[in-house]
């Protein structure tokens, strides 16, 4: 051992030729291609990302599908007249639908008649569609066609040709006027080339001829539709009745029409036949005044003061031999039928308590002891 030598350690010199090595091997290795030797990236993610994106695409359209707000559809009351074209498909009467606020939204209608299976059984035509319907509703109503979106009128016994108009002009929800109504019912002139029985009514109204009964008011009827639907009904009606006993008392079918609208307003089904038989008596008697105040009534529009029975107006049967210039109603099958063949009596007289209770009589005086 040598003293006083500064001591090199054995791998100095090594070490300086080791680092050098290294940093000529770290910029050889730069320019290799390691590719070969890298491990391969996973394609998982890409995947997952791919159908992330399909999953959101597809789910955003049905909700811009399902979720698209309605559009305004008509308001309960209110009536849509709808045409179905022929050959038109679901999603083309969808439309139609829509544009007509019948329905308020086409992809749920057309996916409705899907899931029926029924866009083969929608019917073309004319439709008359209410608000407030559902797509059950309209759906039914295409499949059955148009006549089962028809608005119902039903025309009580007795109603006069002014009730009936409002009544038209409510079933219709005003599609067709009560004004338009009457002034096609003001002259019978006007159908009797197409009925025959309404020769005798002249130029009068179709008061009497507008048979009570319930029709079936399509999108395509207007009043002269309606009308001749009454007029056919009226006919049908009466067809069979048998009109000798009317015609052996010198009346004509039109004449025994008004007595009927005057046993309508002063009687019951049930005593018709009695009522009847007390105008019919009246008629025949030295004295033929039918004195029925429901003929005046008829004139003024309400229930008559005495003043008002006996004023000299064409109404008055107070006032007036005989029967008034036309019917008061339109009368039910059962009048007409009353006045065709009444029962035979010798009531010149009848009256009716307010509990509907009806007393007849022969003479006078046993008419006014009903009073007390």
């Amino acid at each position: 051992m040598t003293f006083g030598k500064k001591q090199v350690p054995i791998s100095s010199k090594n070490s300086m030729a080791a680092r050098n090595a290294h940093a000529k091997a770290r910029e050889q290795f730069k320019t290799y291609d390691t590719s070969a030797i890298q491990p391969k990236a996973s394609k998982a993610p890409i995947i997952i990302c791919v159908a992330i994106v399909i999953a959101v695409i597809i789910g955003a359209a049905f909700a811009i599908r399902g979720c698209t707000a309605d559009a305004e559809t008509l308001p309960e009351g209110q009536e849509a007249v709808v045409t179905i074209p022929n050959g038109a498909g679901a999603r083309d009467i969808a439309k139609v639908l829509l544009d007509a606020r019948v329905i308020g939204n086409a992809d749920r209608f057309v996916d409705y008649v899907s899931k029926n299976d029924a866009a083969q059984s929608l019917i073309p035509g004319t439709y008359l569609f209410h608000g407030g319907m559902t797509q059950a509703d309209v759906l039914n109503a295409l499949i059955a066609g148009p006549a089962s979106t028809a608005d119902y009128l039903t025309v009580p016994e007795g109603f006069t040709r002014e009730a009936i108009a409002d009544a038209v002009q409510e079933a219709t929800s005003g599609r067709i006027t009560a004004e338009g109504f009457l002034e096609a019912t003001s002259d019978a002139s006007a159908y009797a080339g197409e009925f025959a029985f309404l020769g005798e009514a002249g130029t009068n109204s179709l008061e009497g001829f507008l048979f009570p009964k319930t029709y079936a008011i399509t999108a395509t009827d207007g009043a002269p539709e309606v009308v001749r639907m009454m007029l056919e009904q009226f006919g049908a009606e009466t067809a069979s009745l048998d009109q000798s006993y009317p015609q052996d008392r010198g009346m004509t079918f039109y004449q025994a029409i008004i007595l009927a609208s005057i046993v309508e307003k002063e009687g019951t089904p049930d005593n018709f036949v009695k009522v009847a038989s007390v105008f019919y008596n009246r008629l025949a008697s030295d004295r033929p005044y039918l004195e029925s105040d429901a003929t005046t009534a008829y004139e003024v529009g309400h229930d008559p003061t005495p003043d008002e029975v006996h004023a000299q107006t064409p109404y008055s049967t107070y006032s007036n031999e005989g029967l008034p210039p036309t019917p008061i109603c339109n009368p039910s099958l059962a009048a007409l039928q009353a006045v065709c063949a009444p029962e035979e009596t010798s009531y010149m007289f009848f009256f009716f308590d307010e509990d509907g209770t009806y007393s007849f009589t022969e003479t006078y005086e046993e008419h006014q002891a009903s009073f007390s």
